[in-house]
């Protein structure tokens, strides 16, 4: 099997792809022929080792892997996955792979209503929407949400899932194409952070708030996976016991200023879901399931992901790093 490997922490160019022997299959896993990975802003921190964990050297980067059982442990009932199945798997890490080992119960059987880009994309950036919106925000409808870089993968998941809940979505986002995206998934209005300073970024969010808003001085709920001085400023885009999601970090940990979380009674909400679900499998697989429900109902609808060759992983993770791709991507063995 083909996989990409990461032999020193250090620039993504620095990947190779290698051929190794398949792993053996314990009791309660199967195999996997992968035909799409998932591809996130994550897995180059791994691989650069900037994220806060860091894994034994060499490792193969990737979660999030969908592709067709070819083989069963002995202990696998037959009512649980069959060869031939099209499943997706949250394999941690080992998914820039051509061929993926995942236990029974980091497998999902995935509907026919999502392509094999979709469904290796979806996960990662919806269930962190879903846990920030649902779980750690108690958002509700009606309220103004505005999403920064929202023409990402989690940024677009938190605009399509958002819209679904009921609320009024603002994307903030630095292309047409991405705000052209963003718009289709449900925002109501969309902000050019490109031709802007981040202090008129501020002020075209309170104004969509006054304009699509109840809450006094600002929107109800940021959502922030970029950071930086655009994440800092627009901390006081938020009216009246408004809340700021902590998402990531794209441009940079911002310093927020105490004082204007003081102000207007604001509120500040760290959002980790993947180090929650490793902690919660049992309830992070219902809302796993959730998800999917909405997307069979119609409700939301993940978007098609750019695609590159399994040999082309670095060059998708650094266009994925310099934001040069509207929505997902994924990689095909």
């Amino acid at each position: 099997m083909r996989v990409v490997e990461c032999r020193q922490f250090g620039p993504v160019d620095r990947l190779v792809v290698v051929e190794r022997e398949p792993e053996p299959l314990g009791p309660r896993q199967v195999r996997i022929d992968v035909s799409a990975c998932g591809v996130n802003f994550v897995d180059g921190l791994f691989v650069r080792g900037e994220y806060q964990i860091k894994p034994p050297l060499p490792f193969v980067p990737g979660m999030e892997v969908v592709g067709l059982v070819t083989g069963i442990g002995s202990e696998v009932e037959s009512d649980e996955v069959a060869v031939g199945d099209r499943v997706l798997a949250n394999v941690g890490l080992g998914g820039y792979a051509s061929e993926a080992v995942a236990t029974v119960e980091q497998i999902v059987v995935m509907p026919d209503t999502l392509s094999d880009g979709q469904a290796a994309t979806f996960m990662q950036s919806y269930l962190t929407a879903w846990f920030a919106l649902r779980e750690r925000g108690a958002v509700s409808e009606g309220e103004t949400l505005a999403v920064l870089g929202a023409g990402s993968g989690v940024g677009l998941a938190a605009v399509d899932l958002a819209a679904a809940l009921g609320l009024q979505v603002v994307a903030v986002a630095s292309t047409p194409e991405k705000r052209s995206l963003a718009r289709r998934h449900g925002a109501v209005a969309e902000i050019d952070s490109s031709s802007l300073s981040p202090d008129e970024v501020k002020n075209e969010i309170r104004r969509f708030a006054g304009e699509h808003g109840s809450t006094p001085g600002g929107v109800d709920h940021l959502y922030d996976p970029v950071g930086g001085e655009l994440g800092e400023t627009c901390l006081r885009a938020l009216g009246e016991n408004g809340q700021y999601l902590v998402i990531g970090f794209v441009a940079g940990i911002p310093r927020l200023a105490a004082n204007q979380v003081l102000l207007r009674n604001r509120r500040i909400t760290g959002v980790d879901w993947g180090a929650w679900a490793g902690r919660h499998p049992a309830a992070n697989r219902a809302m796993l399931q959730g998800v999917l429900d909405l997307i069979a109902a119609g409700a939301i609808t993940p978007t098609e992901p750019v695609t590159y060759p399994l040999v082309d992983a670095a060059r998708a993770l650094s266009d994925l790093a310099a934001r040069t791709v509207a929505g997902k991507v994924a990689l095909v063995p």
